[in-house]
């Protein structure tokens, strides 16, 4: 180490030279391959560059080999790598207007939902379940008990600040997965858990898309105010989201289509895929979706959807045919009434339609780990559930 005016300077390690280099002695200024600004060559070896130079011969990005190292890690741990989308973001991304770069004034579900997608992020990164208790049970799904089972960071500003307060909110009391929705949402008249409503989530999701490249930020004048709106920048990654939600509505076969699911690798793809168009569902943004399809495919894209989330607000997923025991949810009552109906008319379509759901509910259950002890994947359920009402709850 030596040091200069003040200054010191950490040389990366030399490879073993048979010169001898003084830097104390050597103060001529030094710019690429080692020579000297008077366009001398320096005795600098090459291995001394800074490892994050953009000279030649030097790296163009530093990195801390940690980095990677936890990485690996970290997908080992909960099965795959992590997608460069959230959930949140891309249902927020489904419901945005393309060039005007923002989402309908009146859709009123959207909010909720996105709290909702929150908590379904954070059980597929494995740091939230329910707890694992026998009795259970016996109570419903949505108010079975959330808590932290893993407390490091995710990167995500948002998923980060909500982790951060279940963490310091279940050593005074767990709470069940309603309640967290609602408090996330602001739906609640306890003054003293006010603070624990996630404001401005849209506008945060949206810059975060920003940052990624997939928005841009312009300002809107609407009469009497300017806005902030975000259009479409890149039209490449929203086409993906809407032809994997497309495709996965729409398919005719039992196995789930690879252009329906995210990239190989990706964990959780399948229930990825189903937490996406349910969420999506109920969050009122599937209509920019369906633009292309004519309305008899729009129909039956919605009627798939909803077939889709009647068997996977149920735990374990599958078994909204055969569950007799509980309320029946909105969504698996309109499922079936219209499964009647179509079998009385003669309909042979629900057959396939049905098959498609099954495909769906078994490659799920692959992507779970402990089966129905999952308590991860049946967090999702209860989340869905409560999304699953959402029309009745606002």
């Amino acid at each position: 180490m030596a040091s200069s005016g003040g200054l010191s300077r950490r040389r990366v390690g030399a490879a073993p030279s048979s010169s001898s280099y003084n830097d104390e002695d050597d103060n001529t200024p030094r710019v690429a391959n080692g020579h000297s600004a008077n366009g001398s060559r320096s005795n600098t070896p090459p291995s001394a560059q800074h490892a994050g130079s953009a000279f030649e011969g030097g790296s163009k990005i530093a990195f801390d080999p940690r980095d990677l190292q936890q990485d690996a890690g970290e997908e080992a741990r909960v099965g795959g790598k992590m997608p460069r989308l959230t959930i949140m973001e891309e249902v927020l991304l489904l419901g945005i207007k393309d060039k005007q770069g923002y989402l309908s004034f009146w859709n009123d579900n959207i909010s909720y939902a996105l709290r909702g997608c929150i908590l379904i992020e954070l059980a597929m990164r494995r740091r939230i379940a329910l707890v694992k208790d026998p009795n259970r049970r016996r109570i419903p799904v949505t108010e079975r008990i959330v808590e932290v089972i893993d407390d490091r960071q995710t990167g995500e500003t948002i998923l980060d600040e909500a982790l951060k307060m279940i963490k310091s909110q279940q050593d005074i009391e767990k709470l069940s997965i309603n309640a967290w929705i609602d408090l996330m949402s602001g739906e609640t008249w306890n003054v003293m858990k006010i603070g624990f409503q996630l404001k401005q989530v849209r506008e945060r999701l949206a810059k975060g898309l920003v940052d990624k490249g997939v928005l841009r930020t312009e300002k809107r004048n609407f009469l009497l105010f300017d806005m902030a709106t975000h259009p479409v920048a890149d039209a490449r990654t929203k086409e993906s989201v809407v032809n994997r939600v497309v495709t996965l509505l729409t398919s005719t076969t039992s196995a789930v289509p690879p252009a329906a699911l995210d990239k190989e690798g990706v964990q959780c793809r399948v229930l990825r895929a189903v937490c996406l168009v349910c969420a999506a569902y109920t969050a009122s943004v599937l209509d920019n979706a369906f633009g292309r399809l004519g309305y008899e495919e729009r129909e039956a894209a919605f009627q798939r959807c909803d077939e889709i989330l009647g068997e996977f607000v149920c735990w374990p997923y599958g078994s909204a045919g055969m569950s007799t025991n509980g309320p029946m949810t909105p969504a698996t009552a309109a499922g079936r009434r219209r499964q009647a109906t179509r079998l009385a008319s003669g309909g042979g379509l629900e057959v396939s339609g049905r098959e498609v759901v099954l495909g769906l509910v078994q490659e799920v259950r692959k992507e779970t780990v402990g089966g129905d002890e999952d308590v991860g994947f049946e967090l999702i359920a209860g989340v869905l559930e409560v999304l699953s009402k959402l029309d009745s709850l606002l």
